[in-house]
């Protein structure tokens, strides 16, 4: 196990020890759920992305799972115990593979949650909520998109023994929220806070200064450790931690004018999905299907 996370243990019961998906390290390598493979751990068949405190080593089962167009990733939360689970950040693309990993573990999906209105990609939250009955879409309230729940900051979202608080970090979007697990080991930061960058604030309501603001007030007040996992990334990094952003995210730990200078002068192009993803993901990815609700 790395010796960054000495105090943290691998999900599998049957190889306790030797593999950390934080960094990749481990003696038996790992798998990501794009299809490809690094030398895979032994046991089980299915390979998870994420770390656990030992406390919550036999009771949340968490993945992370990777769509490769838009470079999204997709958060799988379950409490082992009552098979009550939620899915974040799902993606059109690969909303059959999460509906059939949920049978495959024999899973309850209670929630079909996103971070923010994703302009990147069309939402999997709809082909979801069609193919497992019971499922209800997530969002905030802020975001303006039809939802089954809006949620704003201060509430929980819950499955199970676990629940998730939810914290708005506006700035990429009005409607960006962080998803912290209620022991604070772990949160979801969507867009608003990537590995070692942000999201772009040059459209969809973006505003620079609200977002160092968001992400310093309320995701840099996490514990240190606790690991951090963005709804993308570019580089094939999948975790970061607070004290590692606060540290290295060249960008956050400027003071807020020159964090605004940056943001100013990042000349991105347009993501080229933006005039399909916009429109869909405010009716939750379903606009296309007649007679289909949100």
């Amino acid at each position: 196990m790395c010796k960054l996370h000495a105090d943290r243990v691998p999900i599998w019961e049957s190889n306790p020890g030797p593999w950390c998906c934080r960094h990749r390290c481990a003696r038996g390598g790992g798998r990501v759920h794009d299809g490809s493979s690094l030398s895979a751990p032994p046991a089980p068949s299915l390979a998870l992305s994420l770390c656990l405190s030992h406390t919550q080593f036999l009771s949340l089962l968490p993945a992370q799972l990777f769509e490769k167009m838009s470079c999204t990733y997709t958060y799988l939360l379950a409490d082992v115990a009552t098979k009550e689970a939620i899915v974040i950040d799902p993606v059109r693309e690969t909303a059959d593979r999460d509906v059939r990993l949920v049978r495959e573990l024999g899973l309850k999906l209670l929630y079909a949650a996103n971070t923010h209105v994703h302009a990147d990609h069309v939402t999997g939250t709809g082909q979801i909520k069609r193919q497992l009955v019971g499922c209800r879409s997530v969002i905030s309230k802020a975001s303006g998109a039809n939802a089954d729940v809006h949620i704003k900051e201060g509430d929980t979202v819950k499955f199970g023994r676990f629940n998730l608080e939810v914290r708005a970090t506006p700035g990429h979007t009005d409607g960006c929220v962080t998803y912290v697990l209620h022991d604070q080991s772990m949160a979801f930061t969507g867009d608003a806070l990537l590995i070692r960058g942000c999201g772009r604030t040059d459209f969809q309501q973006g505003s620079s200064e609200t977002l160092y603001h968001s992400i310093h007030s309320k995701i840099f007040t996490l514990p240190d450790d606790c690991l951090l996992y963005p709804a993308h990334d570019y580089t094939g990094q999948t975790v970061t931690t607070v004290e590692e952003e606060k540290r290295l995210n060249l960008r956050l730990c400027k003071p807020v004018k020159e964090f605004i200078a940056i943001m100013n002068n990042l000349n991105l192009p347009y993501p080229h999905q933006i005039d399909q993803a916009l429109p869909a993901n405010m009716v939750c990815g379903l606009q296309e299907i007649p007679g289909d609700q949100y």
